[in-house]
């Protein structure tokens, strides 16, 4: 589930970002630089930190554990569920971008609050498989998945 939603939050920032750069005034360089230079540097920390910093990888983890443990990702609700979080994330977005042609604020920091929230994810897929490969964890997940 951790793939799909990443790869999933990833393709909506990309359609964002190319939606960014047909409706948002002030140039390329601008638009660069709220959309994807600024962004990345979130979604860095946000990937690198809890992977490195032992307390936040312990309760990431945690965090990945339970949510197996509760059958997120495991049922056709809890990944709806996940699906329409997404959507409604994308929408946010749009609706941001959308709101600049009406003399709305220039929506910087929503690209960079999704792009660490991406961070956040990748991190969590990294987990999972450092998950899958623990001697007590496999045997359980492969009872839950049979």
């Amino acid at each position: 589930m951790q793939d799909v939603a990443f790869g999933a939050a990833s393709l909506i920032y990309a359609g964002a970002v190319l939606n960014a750069f047909q409706v948002l005034p002030g140039g390329t360089d601008l638009i660069l630089q709220r959309t994807l230079i600024w962004p990345s540097a979130f979604l860095m920390l946000s990937f690198c930190l809890p992977l490195l910093i032992p307390p936040l990888k312990r309760l990431l983890a945690r965090y990945v554990w339970m949510s197996f443990q509760a059958g997120f990702g495991q049922t056709p609700v809890s990944v709806l569920t996940g699906v329409g979080l997404l959507a409604a994330a994308a929408a946010f977005i749009y609706w941001q971008v959308a709101a600049v042609a009406g003399g709305g604020r220039y929506p910087a920091g929503v690209f960079s609050g999704y792009a660490a929230g991406i961070g956040i994810l990748a991190a969590q897929a990294v987990l999972v498989r450092a998950l899958e490969q623990h001697p007590e964890v496999r045997p359980a997940i492969e009872e839950k998945d049979g």
